[in-house]
């Protein structure tokens, strides 16, 4: 099963892709904002190259892990979002994400890889963050890309 993530900011939304056994997470692409109705129908094109069955949406829960205004915002784009597609969308915790996401672009610098580093790169690859620890959650608990039972808008 493909898994597609997406890590929503007001500015730009990150988009990773799952290979399609559900294992491994990549970037894919940063959307730049510009309005919702544009944001979605962006989204439903990728759904529909990609062959994704489920949106994995980052949360931006508090570090205590409480819902803050930017993750309440987060919770009503999801459920809007659910309105325009037919897959659905898990909500996955995104702490620190960001952060292990400019740590991977730097050790990338450092290797001397240029293809990881334009500003956006840090929304996808957040977003590919995001992704794998919701795919590694399931392998480690022995559930398979088809039953994993999360906290589905």
């Amino acid at each position: 099963m493909r898994v597609m993530s997406l890590d929503p900011g007001k500015r730009r939304i990150g988009v990773a892709i799952s290979d399609p056994t559900g294992t491994i997470a990549r970037p894919l692409e940063t959307i730049t904002h510009q309005s919702r109705a544009k944001d979605f129908a962006r989204i439903v094109v990728l759904i529909e190259e990609t062959g994704a069955e489920k949106i994995v949406m980052g949360l931006p829960l508090s570090l205590s892990g409480e819902r803050g205004p930017q993750a309440q915002w987060v919770g009503r784009y999801a459920a809007l979002l659910t309105e325009v597609i037919s897959i659905p969308v898990v909500m996955w915790d995104e702490r620190y994400s960001s952060s292990r996401a400019h740590e991977i672009l730097r050790d990338n610098r450092k290797r001397g890889r240029q293809d990881l580093i334009d500003k956006g790169d840090v929304d996808s690859v957040a977003a590919a963050v995001i992704l794998q620890e919701y795919l590694d959650s399931r392998m480690h608990d022995g559930i398979g890309p088809d039953g994993f039972e999360g906290s589905e808008t």
